[in-house]
């Protein structure tokens, strides 16, 4: 037997989350597998803070029930997190094996594998571990799934991201660079914005905050106008991108983070501008992509090998930390992507 610490959700959330509604548990954990078990017992070496877990810590809702099963109170959080085989009684999976995909916010979890499970085995450790967080796990799916499938990029157009310096849009930036494309980015600060402008090549970036009008920023950025939006934080920042779209514009819906914690979200002004100008937009979900993950790894890979992809992370120590930065999240204080070193190995 061996202790486990969890981070258990103490109620459902309305509002702004705090550090207080995510309370620890010390626990014991059987480190073997029973003869005779299906299930795979791993260590969490890093866990993943991503805004959609704001969503499951509220009440079940109807609207969201489709996509996001919300976590139940008293029991651990869970997210996507990179973990080494301790003890397994599957046979496709291996003691010492590294893999990547849904685990409890604790130190030891247990998981029986089904199709359904979203558990990827790690086969290239030549690249960070923590790296499987971010830009080889969900975040950089989504940014490739989202640009190149829903977006349809096409060399010479013109590219907004907002929330661009986070997990998902600096990829996004990146992506849209090499296919030649224009790229302007939003965040929430300076030295935000100056990542977005100098680490990660956009070809310009501003600060939302710093802006009295966002219609008039984005004019500024695109005279004439948005061939593509990827939607990271909606409300008024989806208003001004309608009003800038051009004729036959598209817009991947991937995050909508400024509504996430209101109890009255926001409505959007400018949806008729969808119809006159024969705008697209499409909603879509990383998982629905999954098929595409040896695809993903064969583009992505040799990019980050030869320099022209780069990543900034976020990492806090130690999972009684972990509160701190998924709270963090809502309020801009994430650097890049915000994840957890839970063990080193």
């Amino acid at each position: 037997m061996g202790t486990n610490k969890q981070v258990i959700l103490r109620d459902y959330v309305t509002g702004f989350p705090k550090e207080s509604d995510l309370i620890f548990k010390d626990t014991t954990i059987d480190l073997k597998i029973p003869a005779g078990s299906t299930t795979v017992l791993v260590k969490n070496l890093y866990l993943s803070c991503d805004p959609y877990m704001r969503i499951r810590m509220g009440k079940p809702d109807p609207s969201t029930a489709a996509l996001f099963q919300p976590y139940n109170p008293g029991e651990p959080i869970y997210a996507f997190g990179v973990s080494k085989v301790i003890d397994s009684g599957h046979p496709d999976y291996t003691t010492g094996e590294l893999i990547w995909g849904v685990v409890g916010w604790e130190e030891y979890t247990t998981f029986t594998p089904t199709p359904d499970s979203h558990h990827f085995k790690i086969q290239h450790t030549d690249i960070p571990l923590s790296y499987y967080t971010g830009l080889l796990g969900m975040p950089g799916m989504t940014a490739y799934a989202g640009f190149s499938e829903i977006c349809s990029p096409k060399k010479g157009e013109t590219v907004f991201v907002s929330a661009a310096s986070g997990a998902v849009g600096q990829l996004v930036g990146q992506l849209a660079k090499i296919m030649g494309c224009y790229v302007v980015g939003s965040a929430g600060s300076n030295e935000k914005v100056d990542l977005l402008k100098n680490k990660f090549g956009f070809d310009e970036a501003f600060n939302y905050k710093e802006e009295p009008d966002l219609s008039v920023a984005l004019k500024r950025c695109f005279p004439e106008g948005i061939d593509m939006y990827f939607e990271n934080v909606g409300g008024s920042m989806l208003d001004a991108v309608l009003l800038n779209m051009k004729i036959n514009g598209r817009v991947a819906v991937c995050g909508m983070i400024s509504q996430y914690n209101l109890e009255n979200q926001e409505g959007v002004h400018n949806l008729p501008i969808v119809l006159y100008k024969r705008i697209r937009i499409q909603g879509f979900v990383v998982a629905d992509y999954f098929h595409k993950y040896s695809e993903f790894l064969e583009f992505v890979l040799p990019c980050i090998r030869e320099g022209k992809i780069t990543y900034v992370e976020d990492v806090v120590e130690g999972l009684e930390n972990g509160p701190s930065a998924l709270i963090g999240l809502f309020h801009g204080k994430n650097v890049g992507k915000q994840l957890i070193m839970v063990a080193r190995d």
